[in-house]
């Protein structure tokens, strides 16, 4: 069963709001997007700093609309979301001392995206180095090293995870040696993820509930994102302008954590505005010409809080 339930209310306007954006960008193609969009109608479980347990935040019933929602998409900086989580669990569980170091790469890798960040979060994780190609049976150790994250997640049960990948670095040029060997001839082995996937993990995060309370809310603080024009104007790399932090009003307040390659723009937000149910919102694009359009995402936002607000003054 999915962790959301579908909803006749948000179903003919996530339709309406996905026609508009076709409408809007008609080079869009209907497989070149990915959509999952949860509600968090009263009493509302979620960013109470882990104030329920795990498993009255799992009975809660979250209403959602998803659009080719478990469609697998190359992820690009979204993936830091799980690595993220894991770095957390490991650090719980005492698989990996604390230190300033780590502290300050998992910060890059999420304030700033920074992809030497995530790479030594990534070996933290896996025990693992990048370097020149390995002989065959030294490879082999590495690669199952190397799958430690998608083994933890997968022991977690949720069936949104059963099909996703996340076991590559992310990159500014591209793999060499072993980590290009380990993405495969025809780079078949490269990260993976559905919106459904990002939304339940980026859900729990929220709700308090991934690995712990505390740890929760520190992800949360990591994840926060000014709506600033004077702050975001300083930082041309940041993770609003183009995605869907760039369609709210300033008076809302967002979590998220976007991704943008040459063929692939997303993003995944927690978003609160006033007089309005709070809602989380993945939204996945495809395709190069779409990827360098910063257009799109805010377009999609826009819709949906416009949609948020009637939602608030109906309800």
């Amino acid at each position: 069963m999915p962790f959301f339930q579908r909803d006749d209310q948000l179903a003919p306007q996530g339709d309406r709001i996905l026609a508009a954006t076709r409408a809007e960008f008609p080079s869009l193609a209907p497989n070149q997007i990915a959509f999952t969009w949860l509600v968090y109608r009263p009493p509302i479980p979620v960013n109470t700093g882990g104030a329920i347990s795990p498993q009255q935040f799992w009975q809660y019933p979250v209403s959602g609309y998803s659009y080719r929602g478990v469609e697998l998409i190359y992820p690009a900086s979204v993936v830091k979301l799980f690595y993220l989580v894991a770095v957390q669990e490991w650090l719980e569980q005492g698989m990996i001392a604390p230190s300033s170091e780590l502290d300050r790469a998992i910060r890059d890798m999420i304030v700033d995206s920074s992809n030497d960040a995530t790479g030594l979060v990534v070996d933290m994780l896996t025990g693992t180095t990048s370097g020149p190609e390995l002989p065959i049976e030294p490879f082999e150790t590495w690669k199952y090293q190397r799958n430690i994250v998608n083994r933890y997640f997968k022991s977690l049960g949720w069936e949104e995870l059963d099909t996703i990948n996340v076991n590559q670095k992310t990159w500014c040029d591209g793999p060499y040696g072993r980590e290009r060997a380990f993405y495969g001839e025809l780079m078949e082995n490269r990260n993976l993820l559905t919106t459904e996937a990002v939304a339940r993990l980026l859900h729990s995060i929220v709700g308090g509930v991934a690995v712990s309370g505390e740890r929760s809310q520190a992800m949360m603080r990591l994840l926060h994102r000014s709506l600033n024009p004077t702050e975001l104007a300083a930082d041309p790399e940041n993770q609003v302008t183009g995605f869907l932090g760039g369609g709210l009003p300033q008076t809302a307040r967002l979590w998220s954590k976007a991704g943008l390659m040459s063929r692939v723009r997303h993003d995944a937000a927690y978003i609160e505005l006033p007089d309005a149910p709070p809602y989380l919102l993945v939204v996945f694009t495809e395709g190069r010409d779409h990827s360098q359009n910063e257009a799109i995402l805010p377009f999609i936002s826009q819709q949906v809080a416009a949609a948020m607000m009637e939602l608030g003054v109906r309800g």
